[in-house]
């Protein structure tokens, strides 16, 4: 059953992000006008370095008032791959540089009101060339042990989709190894 799309226009638009309504009709006729969440899309970086442990920034977001650890993450710019754009961030938030990555794990974290993608990478291993760049990104950068992931995000400190739904992936492929 696919919905059918009669027509869209821009309610809001800025670089960071477009809000659409988008007239739609169901299956069954019922008509109306849907909000849409237009963004760029984002890549993700998940470094595991040989000791196990993944790179991750401890960081506080104004919107949920709350801190939480992450992995790199930012938009991709125009003109770059999202493959490029997670080197790029893990550079400028960390000071690492984690290159190559290769896939890991691609997402919508919210299909039903975004076209938000996320692109997720793994690094085995990198580099550090010295302080991030991105003085603003986080509190500090850690390498966090694999082994304490999942209690993690038991007790909350990891809940960005993007940083769970790479972590929980590298997880499974780390445990399917």
């Amino acid at each position: 059953m696919q919905w059918k799309i009669h027509g869209e226009r821009p309610i809001y638009e800025n670089e960071w992000v477009n809000l659409w309504l988008t007239d739609v009709e169901t299956p069954d006729g019922h008509r109306w006008e849907h909000h849409v969440v237009k963004l760029r899309h984002l890549a993700v970086a998940a470094v595991v370095n040989e000791r196990r442990e993944v790179l991750m920034m401890w960081r506080h977001r104004f919107i949920t008032n709350a801190w939480a650890w992450e992995l790199p993450m930012g938009l991709v710019e125009e003109g770059e791959t999202p493959a490029e754009a997670a080197v790029r961030e893990v550079l400028e938030e960390t000071g690492w540089c984690a290159d190559p990555v290769k896939p890991l794990i691609y997402a919508e974290p919210a299909n039903g009101i975004t076209d938000s993608q996320h692109y997720v990478f793994r690094a085995d291993g990198a580099t550090y060339e010295g302080p991030p760049t991105e003085k603003n990104e986080s509190d500090r950068v850690e390498w966090i042990p694999l082994a304490d992931i999942r209690g993690m995000i038991d007790r909350r400190e990891i809940v960005s989709s993007g940083s769970l739904v790479g972590l929980l992936y590298l997880l499974m492929d780390e445990a399917i190894r």
